[in-house]
């Protein structure tokens, strides 16, 4: 399902969807409750010149040990023609619509995120970003999502907010720093599914040895 959007949501949501399309991670519908273990999830900060606007996302994008995407927030700042702030979370594809995603911070009140897009791969929802989001997450332990997946089960993913603050408040990664977060992440991913597929094979072997 897709909605139309304005030319400052489309511009915030492209910044994004690029940071995504760089990792070359493919979400399905059964991420959220894919069995491998999640790569550790940390804060970092990317800017880049889209069009006639600076675009600067403050994100963490938590993915399983296959590659699949779990859960992805943003945060992101459009300044110069277009001039938008805006908090982004994007979850696997099959939600529910229209329930969006529900944010919490410490156990808070939860602060609903309606739907903007949905993609075959993922759907993004997004409200404004306020200040006060922002001093709630930079004075928070974690942060959790939640989702309603076509199951009509909720998939609640527990961010940890440690080096949120840094990475707001600190200077951007470069394009090569990017990258080489980019290659490490997934070196780390692929010996984690090789060492899967590795005690899976062992397992059947053994089965087979033992009848």
């Amino acid at each position: 399902m897709m909605f139309k959007l304005s030319n400052a949501t489309r511009t915030a949501v492209s910044a994004l969807a690029l940071s995504f399309a760089a990792a070359a991670m493919p979400a399905v519908a059964q991420a959220q409750e894919a069995a491998a273990a999640p790569s550790e999830a940390k804060w970092f900060k990317t800017c880049a010149k889209q069009e006639e606007s600076d675009v600067c996302v403050v994100q963490n994008q938590l993915v399983a040990a296959n590659g699949q995407l779990i859960t992805a927030v943003g945060l992101i700042t459009v300044e110069g023609k277009v001039n938008r702030k805006l908090l982004q979370v994007t979850v696997p594809s099959a939600r529910l619509i229209p329930p969006g995603v529900l944010m919490q911070i410490d156990g808070a009140k939860g602060t609903k995120l309606d739907y903007a897009v949905c993609l075959p791969d993922r759907c993004t929802a997004e409200i404004p970003l306020t200040d006060a989001i922002i001093d709630s997450l930079k004075k928070g332990g974690e942060v959790v999502f939640t989702s309603i997946n076509f199951r009509r089960a909720p998939n609640p993913i527990k961010i940890p907010l440690t080096g949120f603050t840094g990475a707001f408040d600190g200077e951007a990664m470069s394009q090569s720093q990017a990258e080489e977060r980019q290659r490490l992440l997934q070196e780390a991913m692929q010996k984690k599914q090789e060492e899967r597929n590795k005690a899976i094979t062992d397992a059947q072997n053994a089965a087979k040895q033992g009848n």
